[in-house]
């Protein structure tokens, strides 16, 4: 069995190297992952008479779907790096709405200059422990949790019910032509649109209530404090339309760096790389991952958007003026944000250097 991430549903967030060096040591590792998951299901639950005559060869012996596994591979694998990256999401959601606690210090910049910084990665993350703990960096775990489970497993019938359903395939032998080449890749990541899509869609509540989760520390509410509580209070404040607040912008965004990635994957790895190079396979895997980062760089403009409009007027501290104005859509979030320069606030985590003619204050705790 074999396991592509590049096609898989993935929570969305933006890219970093050093996620995707972890992405693909978990894809070599996959294999091993399977292999534990179907021998526990054989061998670690108590048997029953009829399972005992099953491997003795007196009753066909059933096995479990190989389907079923890869999917439980996936929730596994999917609920490990969501644990891992939550407090790393955790402060790009606070700095992605404003949030400055700590004010600018001396520092120094890649090349060595002394420069005033925004607290990076490290100091947030200082700063959350000696107010909430160790536990506070994992405020909205739980529904984002969910959200990855529910979406791995909605992904993968998606997939299935495409391919049942007889999505185009080329067929041919093992020297294609570029046109039916690109026709494959232009079919492929059709098929995984639909899927991620459909995830996105289904699991958008879920991330809403993690994002109004992590919020709450700027203004210390305690408005969204479990799953079913906040699906409560969402839908008895807002109605059904609370849960897809900021849906449109994180769609297109996903859909974008779905298209942007796999296409210039496609043109580099058939104009620019030779199939008699050495090490084909890791130099292809490579321009992907690149392909994935630069993607992702593109569009962290809509993933910004989107998860503003997901806390903004929802009766927060962190969704309302000073932090943000209301909002009427998502258009006039982003052309405010465009005007303002904040269109890579949060982008990174590291080297943060001030805004340019903004000014701090402190009472507040953002620049105006």
């Amino acid at each position: 069995m074999t396991f592509t991430f590049s096609h898989r549903y993935q929570p969305a967030w933006p890219a970093t190297l050093g996620c995707l060096r972890l992405e693909h040591w978990l894809k070599t590792k996959y294999n091993v992952v399977i292999s534990l998951i179907n021998i526990r299901w054989q061998y670690c639950f108590p048997r029953t008479l009829s399972q005992r005559q099953k491997e003795k060869g007196e009753l066909p012996v059933s096995t479990v779907s190989p389907k079923m596994a890869e999917v439980c591979g996936q929730v596994l694998l999917g609920s490990g790096l969501t644990v891992l990256s939550h407090p790393l999401m955790y402060i790009k959601v606070l700095i992605q709405v404003g949030h400055e606690p700590l004010p600018p210090t001396l520092g120094r910049n890649l090349f060595g200059r002394q420069v005033y910084q925004l607290p990076g990665l490290f100091a947030y993350a200082k700063h959350i422990i000696r107010i909430d703990g160790r536990a506070g960096l994992f405020k909205g775990l739980g529904p984002r949790l969910c959200a990855g489970t529910i979406g791995t497993v909605v992904h993968s019938k998606v997939v299935q019910k495409c391919q049942e359903q007889g999505t185009p395939q080329i067929l041919g032998g093992q020297q294609k032509d570029k046109e039916s080449s690109l026709q494959q890749v232009v079919n492929e990541t059709t098929r995984e649109m639909i899927a991620r899509s459909c995830a996105t869609i289904v699991t958008h509540p879920f991330h809403v209530i993690t994002l109004r989760c992590m919020v709450q520390f700027i203004g210390r509410e305690t408005k969204y404090s479990g799953v079913f509580d906040s699906i409560i209070t969402v839908y008895r404040e807002e109605g059904i339309l609370g849960f897809f607040a900021g849906l449109i912008p994180r769609l297109l965004g996903d859909v974008l760096s779905l298209w942007i990635c796999n296409l210039l994957a496609h043109l580099i790895n058939t104009y620019a790389i030779d199939d008699s190079m050495s090490h084909t396979g890791e130099i292809k895997n490579c321009s992907q991952a690149m392909t994935g980062f630069f993607a992702s760089m593109l569009t962290y403009p809509f993933v910004l958007v989107s998860n503003i409009m997901a806390v903004n007027n929802c009766g927060l501290a962190g969704g309302l003026t000073p932090y943000a104005s209301v909002y009427p859509t998502w258009v006039d979030c982003w052309k405010h944000l465009s005007r303002e320069g904040n269109m890579s606030r949060g982008n990174s985590l590291f080297f943060r250097k001030l805004p340019a003619g903004k000014t701090y204050a402190v009472d507040q705790k953002r620049f105006f």
